[in-house]
């Protein structure tokens, strides 16, 4: 059973307003961040001890079986104290115990958003220190969201990435391609499936000021054929002729010519999911979240349009295009008393075979609550060709074909930046600004973060 992505914020979690302490967490450990260890050896006089020692793993989720977790005991002689927080909470006991330079857990989240504020922090050890990261490439897609400086600031051990899902029922009574190919037919099918009666408003953008937002515009960026920001982290969007621009003025248009639902200016993208796609208010979701199939639109108890939502290729410019990652990792802070130790528990933890047993595919006793898509190729084959996935036949390849949302990783300044991607677009859909002012705004800020000023 694959969860719900929630992605109000960053991670799988109710609305959250967390860029300014995580801003001014951030500016306080830049200070204190030459006051270390320099990035070299294990900080903080770390253990090598990797038998006999009790670890602390702190991750947003619920623990592996305790009889997956007592093996991983008798094997290694480690023990491990599993904390399970809210991803706001986490997040904020991680930035407050390294700007304090004191201990907090062996292991924790690294999320993808946040690779780029540890990698600049040194928060963490480069896990090409502790595990062979090379020979996961072919297998780890999500691999390159975790790269900082030419560092792996952690480990992906679940995948999740943009997908588009339709109502492949209002589509065909439409009597529209139910798996448009380039935004043209897409765009045109949606305005089909809402002059024909089948549905009033067709299209679900969650154009409340939240993450969702920002991550919608993202994915629509990437179809238009560009990118939001280039290697060195300038905006690519500023103009009419850019891909960022050509996507913010779609996304708007599409909520004022009445093919988004008017009251989706209130709308996260997890209110969209449960009350609009999984009710059968909306046709179709351009970017929605891997699992959702499985989890929440396959579901009777959450859903109204069980076996009629199906993903399909992310519609691009002249055909599909790829789908863009934001999956959550894992990793070793420098204050971690067991470095060595909890680097064999990341080791175990995100191993192809643990991630299927993870994953449901080797009996229900061996499934961890609420994991999501694994993180490694083969365990998602391993998935589908048991059927144990639900689209895993159309997943597998996104997955495979998937990239970073930003080419150089995700910008230590991302959260200013993501406040003021969705606090502009919000404001272009409310009228209060126009999507030219919009997209200078944003524009300006990410070229005034990029310069350090």
């Amino acid at each position: 059973m694959l969860r719900i992505r929630r992605r109000t914020g960053t991670r799988i979690t109710p609305p959250r307003r967390r860029t300014a302490l995580i801003a001014g967490l951030t500016g306080l450990a830049l200070v204190l961040a030459g006051c270390g260890d320099g990035g070299n050896g294990q900080a903080g006089g770390g253990s090598t001890q990797t038998s006999g020692v009790t670890i602390t793993v702190a991750l947003a989720s619920d623990p592996p079986p305790k009889a997956a977790l007592e093996a991983f005991t008798k094997q290694t002689g480690i023990t491990v104290n599993w904390v399970n927080l809210d991803w706001d909470s986490l997040q904020n006991k991680i930035s407050a115990a390294a700007t304090a330079n004191t201990y907090f857990a062996d292991a924790t989240n690294v999320d993808w958003s946040r690779v780029g504020q540890l990698g600049k922090l040194g928060w963490y050890f480069p896990m090409e220190d502790y595990v062979d990261t090379a020979a996961m490439e072919a297998d780890v897609p999500q691999l390159a969201s975790f790269k900082s400086d030419g560092h792996v600031v952690g480990i992906p051990y679940d995948a999740s990435i943009m997908v588009t899902t339709v109502n492949t029922e209002m589509f065909q009574k439409a009597g529209v391609n139910p798996a448009p190919k380039t935004m043209d037919e897409y765009t045109n099918a949606l305005r089909t499936i809402k002059s024909k009666g089948v549905v009033q408003y067709p299209l679900n953008i969650p154009f409340a000021a939240a993450e969702g937002l920002s991550t919608y515009w993202y994915e629509a960026t990437n179809a238009f054929g560009g990118s939001v920001l280039d290697k060195d982290g300038k905006p690519q969007f500023a103009t009419p002729d850019t891909a960022g621009y050509k996507a913010a003025q779609w996304m708007v248009d599409a909520l004022k010519s009445g093919l988004v639902p008017p009251g989706n200016i209130n709308v996260t993208d997890s209110q969209g999911q449960q009350t609009l796609m999984a009710k059968g208010v909306v046709a179709s979701t351009f970017s929605d979240y891997s699992g959702t199939v499985g989890t929440l639109y396959g579901i009777k108890a959450s859903s109204s349009v069980v076996g009629k939502v199906k993903y399909i290729k992310t519609p691009g410019v002249s055909g599909p295009a790829a789908n863009l990652s934001n999956p959550d990792g894992i990793g070793i802070p420098k204050k971690a008393k067991y470095p060595n130790a909890a680097a064999k528990f990341i080791e175990w933890f995100t191993a192809t075979e643990q991630q299927a047993d993870f994953s449901g595919v080797n009996g229900p006793d061996k499934t961890m609550p609420g994991y999501p898509l694994p993180s490694h190729l083969s365990a998602v084959k391993q998935m589908t060709a048991k059927g144990n996935l639900i689209g895993g036949a159309d997943l597998e390849p996104m997955l495979e074909g998937s990239k970073p949302v930003f080419e150089g990783g995700a910008p230590a300044w991302y959260p200013k930046f993501s406040n003021a991607v969705y606090t502009n677009l919000h404001a272009a859909a409310t009228g209060s600004m126009s999507v030219e002012q919009a997209m200078k705004a944003i524009s300006d800020t990410a070229t005034q973060l990029a310069s350090g000023s």
